[in-house]
């Protein structure tokens, strides 16, 4: 039987998703307790980065940062190519909206990339250090 009318117009609100997860101490490797809005926003940034860009399967191809294939690069390009994963990385998250401020200094093997997450919570200064320059 197929049902006859209704209708998808009406009071359909969209509901965003609570934020709420674990609150995860790396230092100690340990579960503390649970976090929301802006803390989890930051936790959620410090994840990406560390879990690299289709190297598990357990999560999907746009789930992490891309931090191979810098290594022996030239600095600009090095450069370049942080501004886009660490931009592409990020805006993945559906509570964050821009990454701005990127500012990116290489010495020797090292580059440091610093910049401003703004999300849904508030915006907060984040930093990534990777090899390759």
């Amino acid at each position: 039987m197929i049902p006859i009318g209704g209708s998808l117009t009406g009071d359909a609100q969209i509901v965003r998703e609570t934020s709420q997860t674990y609150a995860i101490d790396f230092q100690r490797n340990a579960i503390t307790g649970m976090t929301d809005g802006l803390d989890a926003v930051k936790q959620a940034c410090g994840k990406i980065f560390r879990t690299e860009r289709f190297a598990h399967l357990i999560y999907e191809s746009n789930y992490g940062f891309e931090s191979q294939g810098l290594i022996g690069r030239s600095p600009g390009y090095v450069r370049a190519e942080l501004k886009r994963r660490i931009t592409e990385a990020l805006l993945q998250d559906d509570r964050i909206s821009e990454v701005t401020d990127l500012e990116i200094t290489t010495e020797g093997d090292e580059a440091v990339a610093s910049f401003t997450v703004h999300s849904i919570f508030g915006d907060f200064r984040s930093e990534v250090n990777t090899y390759g320059g």
